[in-house]
């Protein structure tokens, strides 16, 4: 107990200096995963607070986040892609003990996140309550929702850098730095919250559109720590000295792979905006509860995120120095702790999901729905506490497109026609959606486990 306690104390702390790809695989997986887990219980909170207060407003605010969420996903999920290139290049490099190599590809990638931030920030801000119209929204929830999604468009630029300077940080090993920008931002997040939203003291009374601002806020206090760190002179990574310009070598080898976990992650919200669209045929209600459990689920799976990003980055750093099948070994073990976790996550939510949906709502049509959205979604924890590891076991080496094809496979052909038959043509409801989650994602982790043993993702170049 005592040595797993000084592994612990020593992952909190942080050391630039470790070597990943010659300490113990075990050891190295604590050391990665402890604050990469916090990390991404970090991002989770986001969505867990602002849905906490939020819901103090009435079903129209929580069904605004709901679907406002529901489409910033597919802005997640070009976050999340991005930086799986990101971290895939500056792993390799650190692996292959090319420091300079690894702050270039930095600096590309902080690039790269600019670029995008601004593309897609203006077009959302500016047909924010159209958004909401696509996506089923009532006319009370488009007008009391409208400024919230403008706001939450806006703050694509700082959403971006945030998650594409973190995974500089997982890259280069340096996990506790990844956690620590997201900690800062979550308590600047849980301070304004409250004060904006409900109008305390001198903060005006924004309502839900307070939510928005002190989110864009926290997120924007991350990112300048970020950069501080970032342009300290002795990191592994640093951007001091670093060039500004284009380097369309390096850039064009980040972009390779960031397309394929970018269309994975798109393919996969994408699923997840189709599934709240059937949702709402059932009202805003039904909406709501969805909402209020998918936050919950979020919470318990951003964790297993940090599992799974160790497995990323130990795998592109063995790769990078040449040690194959201590790279495999090293995702297996990941795997193996996630789905431990998982399995324990899923006991808990089936036993107490009244009480924590309860904990958000007292509506009794909300709390109906969420709680069981909460029970039939985790049923499916068991497979994928392997599945999202292996996942991202491909990412790390680089392999980006396995995963792309089978999310078409698992999300496109099965979940959302499957959600549309079950709570439609045989009348289950909002649970049929529900299902077609649990049921699709099983599938999926056993189709990554399938591949990965094949061994193919060893010989990918990046």
């Amino acid at each position: 107990m005592r040595r797993i306690s000084a592994l612990i104390w020593q992952a909190l702390k942080g050391a630039e200096d470790l070597d990943f790809t010659s300490m113990g695989v075990r050891r190295a997986i604590v050391l990665l995963s402890v604050p990469m887990v916090l990390e991404m219980a970090g991002e989770a909170l986001f969505a867990v607070v602002d849905v906490f207060f939020v819901s103090r407003l009435g079903v129209g605010a929580v069904a605004t986040v709901g679907l406002t969420e529901s489409v910033m996903t597919l802005i997640y999920s070009l976050a999340w892609g991005m930086g799986m290139g990101i971290t895939a290049v500056v792993a390799r490099r650190i692996g292959e003990r090319d420091h300079g190599g690894a702050s270039r590809a930095a600096m590309q990638g902080v690039l790269l996140a600019l670029a995008l931030g601004v593309l897609i920030a203006l077009p959302g801000v500016l047909y924010a309550p159209g958004i909401l119209r696509i996506m089923g929204a009532e006319a009370s929830v488009v007008e009391q929702g409208s400024a919230y999604t403008a706001i939450m468009f806006g703050s694509n630029v700082v959403i971006l850098l945030l998650f594409g300077i973190n995974a500089i940080f997982r890259g280069a090993g340096n996990a506790l730095m990844a956690m620590s920008s997201l900690w800062v931002a979550n308590i600047i997040n849980c301070i304004l919250d409250p004060l904006l939203i409900f109008g305390v003291g001198p903060f005006p009374e924004m309502g839900v559109t307070g939510a928005a601002v002190a989110t864009a806020i926290g997120r924007g206090c991350g990112v300048l720590l970020q950069f501080w760190y970032l342009f300290r002179p002795d990191g592994k990574v640093s951007l001091r000295g670093a060039s500004w310009r284009l380097d369309a070598g390096v850039m064009a080898g980040i972009v390779k792979v960031a397309a394929g976990g970018v269309a994975q992650f798109w393919i996969a919200s994408a699923s997840w905006v189709f599934l709240v669209r059937i949702v709402s045929a059932f009202g805003s209600e039904a909406v709501a509860g969805y909402t209020v459990a998918v936050r919950v689920i979020i919470f318990s799976l951003l964790p297993s995120w940090g599992i799974a990003n160790a497995a990323s980055t130990l795998v592109g750093q063995n790769l990078g120095a040449g040690q194959p099948d201590r790279a495999a070994r090293s995702a297996w073990l990941c795997g193996h702790y996630n789905m431990f976790f998982m399995v324990l996550v899923a006991v808990l939510f089936w036993a107490f999901a009244p009480v924590i949906i309860g904990f958000f709502t007292d509506e009794p049509t909300v709390l109906a729905y969420g709680i069981d959205a909460l029970r039939i979604v985790c049923l499916g924890y068991f497979f994928y506490g392997y599945g999202m590891v292996l996942a991202q076991a491909f990412n790390g080496a680089g392999d980006t497109l396995t995963p792309t094809w089978m999310n078409v496979i698992c999300f496109w052909l099965i979940e959302i026609p499957l959600a549309w038959f079950l709570s439609r043509m045989l009348g289950w409801g909002p649970d049929g959606v529900f299902a077609s989650i649990a049921i699709s994602e099983s599938m999926l982790a056993l189709l990554s486990g399938y591949l990965f043993k094949l061994g193919r993702w060893k010989a990918v170049k990046v």
